[in-house]
């Protein structure tokens, strides 16, 4: 008797994600089409629609996917004392995320090129990220402030300054791996860690 052949979704959005993102990076977000993005899969375009409707939820969707699965490690990882006291909770936090973005420099390029492209056509993409994104700079206060009740930290450590500077460091480096070559990923990691140690009791 034949079975059909039983289809992962959750992998084939992927895969339609990480298209779609060469795809924007080639031919420019503008200029990029579902039927484009659903060729390069090897799928109908009818199919495609099963996943995502139009290009701004793919997009969406990359950015949601990327972070969702962030906050779920550094959650399960920020109030874990297996990692350490709270400066080595937010080292490891940062260094995963230095580590996640070499790893991923390509789509973080793509992602980084349509946010750039959109920019130039007065369409700012900025505010997905920054929703999406906010959750951390949240978790680097609850450390922050969790590090300064438990004496790991300077009492008169600025909360808001020192989370708002880690997670601008985190942007520039993400930034510097998409678009320079010469990132260095060792070097940053000492720097976050040494600016971080800085505030330490």
């Amino acid at each position: 008797m034949f079975m059909p052949k039983k289809i992962d979704h959750e992998a084939r959005k992927i895969i339609i994600l990480k298209t779609a993102l060469e795809v924007f990076a080639e031919e420019g977000y503008k200029d990029s089409n579902l039927s484009l993005i659903a060729e390069r899969c090897g799928l109908s375009r009818p199919t495609l629609y099963q996943y995502f409707k139009d290009k701004e939820q793919i997009y969406y969707f990359a950015v949601k996917l990327t972070t969702g699965r962030m906050f779920t490690l550094y959650s399960s990882v920020a109030f874990n004392e297996a990692y350490g006291d709270e400066a080595d909770r937010i080292i490891w936090i940062c260094n995963d995320i230095i580590q996640m973005a070499k790893d991923n420099e390509g789509a973080l390029r793509s992602l980084m090129d349509v946010m750039l492209q959109q920019k130039r056509e007065n369409i700012d993409f900025s505010e997905i990220i920054e929703k999406r994104t906010r959750k951390l700079t949240i978790l680097f206060k609850r450390l922050l402030r969790l590090g300064i009740q438990n004496g790991t930290f300077n009492s008169e450590t600025n909360i808001e300054m020192v989370s708002s500077h880690i997670y601008t460091l985190l942007e520039c480096f993400c930034f510097q791996i998409a678009f320079l070559g010469s990132f260095n990923k060792e070097s940053s990691k000492d720097f976050v860690s040494t600016y971080i140690q800085f505030f330490k009791v």
